[in-house]
């Protein structure tokens, strides 16, 4: 599904969308010859997606999570959220090829954010970024090698994924101006 979507009314089946990632990962993984890969989500919703994504490939290591926040270019203007937790990497990232997962790519900061702690922990032989929805708008020259969707959006609009009981389930809310 390469598509953009532009119809607020959509409905969205992220369990279709997970199962047209993984095979596009999976491509990548046997031409890429990616042995041994490991994943990392964002968190918090880049995390729900890696989890469907790690089990569907059977990656053997143990999934890690990353939190980006101390690594985030505005977080003098919005602070420490009260609910941190902390990245969870319990893997050397020293020549490893990384499946780095995200719910949105906008802007590409979170990317950027993720990128630099990454490095921070080691220096990975390769990094893959797959993300569920590419809203196009990039403010930084970051890119998706796997993408579910792509949907362009009005700037007051955003997607919301929740996730209830291991069920992810995809919703547009509209900001009141």
């Amino acid at each position: 599904m390469n598509a953009i979507i532009n119809d607020k009314n959509t409905e969205y089946d992220v369990a279709e969308i997970l199962s047209e990632m993984t095979d596009k990962l999976q491509s990548i993984i046997k031409d890429k010859n990616l042995d041994d890969p490991v994943m990392v989500g964002i968190h918090s919703a880049g995390v729900w997606i890696a989890q469907h994504l790690h089990e569907s490939l059977n990656i053997k290591e143990e999934l890690g999570e990353l939190n980006i926040n101390f690594y985030r270019d505005d977080f003098s203007r919005i602070g420490l959220h009260p609910q941190i937790q902390p990245s969870k990497l319990p893997f050397s990232l020293e020549n490893k090829h990384i499946i780095l997962v995200d719910d949105v790519l906008y802007t590409g900061r979170t990317i950027r954010a993720a990128m630099n702690e990454l490095f921070d922990y080691g220096r990975p032989a390769s990094i893959t970024l797959a993300v569920l929805i590419d809203r196009a708008n990039r403010e930084l020259p970051v890119e998706a090698q796997v993408v579910g969707f792509k949907q362009v959006m009005e700037p007051d609009s955003y997607f919301k994924l929740s996730n209830d009981n291991n069920k992810l389930d995809l919703s547009i809310i509209n900001r009141e101006r």
